[in-house]
């Protein structure tokens, strides 16, 4: 085991008898909502997973420790801290060991990490992807690599609205990374259930997900795979009403010189004040969602 890696015990026993384990990011916790609806949020994330029969394994850096399974106290710690805590990519990792500082992980880390504790299966909300003018600025996420070269999978409800769903698509064919679709034949966009976009594969049970999974891993792969589950039909948002709302958001931060880490919580934070909290609300329902689903296919994978 990694010497700076802390399994907590629930996890670990879970993982020492072939139980099924889902990994859980922290981003959303610090960065992605207000204290305390991101601590009800992370525990109700949690309640769900162990609902749908899994172990949750919530992942963040805390004092320099790569932690695979947070304490209530770590999470409720993550809420308060906020954005005072880092937001940790790749990149960050070696220097946050380091000097014993805490960060919250990406979906990027969040593989890293899972993949160092030996967990298969990860719920989210949203990935990253192209960001949109990366012609010219080559603003591309880091999650896009790490799909490319680490063998997890990742449940979410597509890729985030505010980026560039064709281009991320793109990438994510030219580096071999199969995009399934839970249920739908079109990639989700986080807030809608459709893109206009389609999938590489539509599959539409736990069982089929993890057989496929099964499969790239007993081929050799080396990267993961991405499923996308769509927000349910209730909670999704009006598309012309949240496409306004993200336009308005990236003229703003282009106006503002936002860039970088930073865009992605400036953009989904104005987004939530431009269409009145409803899409923070959206935002919960589809990682509970993704939750449900990742767990019960870690069930399927651990039979």
């Amino acid at each position: 085991m990694n010497k700076y890696l802390d399994i907590a015990p629930e996890v670990k026993e879970a993982l020492a008898q072939g139980k099924p384990v889902v990994a859980l990011e922290s981003t959303i916790i610090s960065h992605g909502m207000p204290y305390p609806k991101n601590v009800e949020t992370a525990l109700l994330v949690e309640q769900t997973i162990r609902e749908n029969g899994a172990v949750p394994a919530t992942i963040a850096v805390i004092g320099g420790r790569l932690k695979a399974g947070l304490s209530r106290e770590e999470i409720e710690y993550l809420g308060k801290s906020g954005r005072d805590v880092a937001k940790a990519s790749r990149r960050d990792l070696p220097a946050l060991v380091a000097r014993g500082a805490d960060g919250a992980t990406t979906v990027t880390t969040t593989m890293i990490i899972a993949h160092m504790a030996g967990i298969n299966v990860f719920a989210t909300g949203g990935i990253g992807g192209v960001h949109r003018g990366a012609e010219t600025t080559m603003d591309i996420s880091a999650d896009l690599e790490e799909l490319a070269q680490t063998p997890v999978m990742v449940v979410c409800a597509g890729a985030k609205s505010i980026l560039d769903l064709g281009l991320t698509l793109e990438y994510l064919e030219t580096h071999g990374v199969p995009v399934i679709g839970y249920g739908t034949e079109e990639l989700p966009a986080f807030y809608t259930r459709s893109s206009g976009f389609g999938v590489d594969y539509r599959v539409d049970s736990p069982e089929e997900l993890a057989a496929m999974f099964r499969a790239q891993r007993e081929l050799g792969y080396k990267g993961g795979m991405l499923v996308t589950n769509p927000i349910p039909e209730e909670y999704a948002m009006d598309k012309a009403v949240i496409d306004a709302a993200i336009e308005q958001a990236l003229k703003e931060s282009v106006e503002q010189g936002i860039h970088g880490k930073e865009t992605t919580p400036f953009l989904l934070a104005r987004v939530v004040e431009l269409t009145g909290g409803d899409s923070l609300e959206s935002n919960i329902r589809l990682v509970l969602n993704n939750a449900a689903v990742a767990a019960r296919t870690a069930c399927e994978l651990c039979k």
